[in-house]
């Protein structure tokens, strides 16, 4: 049986760090394309918290998507490589990561259809990078066997 190494199992719980700042980072800054007019930053609490105003069901799920399956994933992760849940419960765990994957598309869709917009000005924000990272990263390590030890080198 293999063994977890423990840049994954670290990589894992510095997730539980960067996905919190990432959902408040500026993933877009958005506005009118004219002089004086400041672009308006936009992160996944801002743009949930404005959708809650207009949809409540589709700001629920969305929640569901950008912030509350990445993270039951990470400490589901967490709790199998330190020999909690065994690897049974990895699968679950993997689903919730590919659920992740599907926010990511559609800030990326969002960017393509505002930048076609006239008079519309969209930026790439750090977090933008930071979430993809996130997504990223929890995604190798649920490519990782699952194997409850995780080895001391």
């Amino acid at each position: 049986m293999h063994e977890t190494p423990r840049w994954i199992a670290l990589l894992n719980l510095s997730l539980i760090l960067l996905f919190p700042v990432a959902w408040f980072a500026p993933l877009l800054r958005a506005g009118l394309n004219l002089p004086l007019l400041g672009l308006k930053e936009i992160s996944v609490m801002s743009g949930l918290g404005a959708l809650w105003q207009e949809d409540v069901i589709l700001a629920l799920v969305v929640a569901v998507f950008a912030i509350l399956s990445p993270a039951v994933k990470v400490v589901g992760m967490a709790m199998i490589h330190h020999g909690l849940g065994g690897g049974r419960l990895k699968p679950l765990f993997a689903q919730l990561g590919r659920l992740a994957m599907a926010d990511v598309f559609l800030i990326a869709l969002y960017v393509v259809v505002v930048k076609g917009v006239a008079m519309t000005r969209v930026e790439i924000g750090w977090g933008l990078y930071l979430f993809t990272f996130c997504v990223l990263a929890s995604l190798l390590v649920s490519f990782w066997p699952a194997t409850g030890r995780v080895s001391r080198d």
